[in-house]
């Protein structure tokens, strides 16, 4: 079965930055990835050998009928400045096209609790979207945002992404995670408007 779309989380690897704001995409599609092992898509390992990445070939029931499609999930293990290096390198693999790419990221710009999905726009200072545009040479992929706020007045934004989410706030994340996750089924099931409605419908304060 022939790779269909790339869905890419976006973090930076490693122990220290785990639980970090930053780290939001990672958690949502370390979530996707275990949906799809639930639903009997079998997870494999896929690219590997590469020390830039972690790929992983995921089956999901998302075509009329409940037939599974499959796609390749992708965590580049870049930093999140140099994001674009992986997802080029999976996208040249898997032979797609910058409209194939489903990115999930933090967003600054939506308070903790919402998200937005939306293809292409600016990169809102975002170094990870800013790399990938520029690997891509387009802007032109799918945006899945997860809101995380921004910090008070006076705050190094650089410091609080990379900062772990408070205690008072892992209700909320646990809440979104899985939300996310229905989201990018609805965006390949259903298309790119009826995801957008469901996603952005959603609020982690009413569940």
């Amino acid at each position: 079965m022939a790779v269909s779309a790339l869905i890419v989380g976006l973090g930076n690897p490693g122990p220290r930055y785990a639980a970090t704001r930053h780290n939001f995409g990672f958690m949502a599609l370390d979530a996707l990835i275990l949906r799809a092992r639930e639903l009997g898509g079998a997870p494999k390992a896929a690219l590997t050998g590469r020390k830039d990445l972690e790929a992983v070939a995921v089956s999901l029931p998302v075509l009329p009928g409940g037939a599974y499609a499959q796609f390749a999930c992708l965590r580049p293990l870049t930093f999140m400045n140099l994001s674009g290096r992986a997802v080029r390198a999976a996208l040249d693999f898997y032979k797609l096209a910058p409209e194939d790419v489903l990115v999930i990221h933090d967003e600054l710009d939506l308070p903790l609790g919402r998200m937005r999905l939306k293809r292409g726009g600016g990169n809102a200072g975002h170094n990870g979207l800013k790399s990938i545009t520029q690997e891509l040479g387009s802007p032109d992929f799918v945006r899945l945002r997860l809101g995380i706020g921004r910090p008070e007045p006076g705050r190094d934004v650089a410091g609080y992404v990379l900062e772990p989410f408070r205690s008072e706030e892992t209700a909320t994340v646990r809440r979104v995670v899985p939300a996310a996750v229905d989201g990018v089924m609805t965006f390949f099931e259903d298309g790119l408007e009826a995801a957008k409605l469901r996603v952005g419908g959603f609020d982690a304060a009413t569940g």
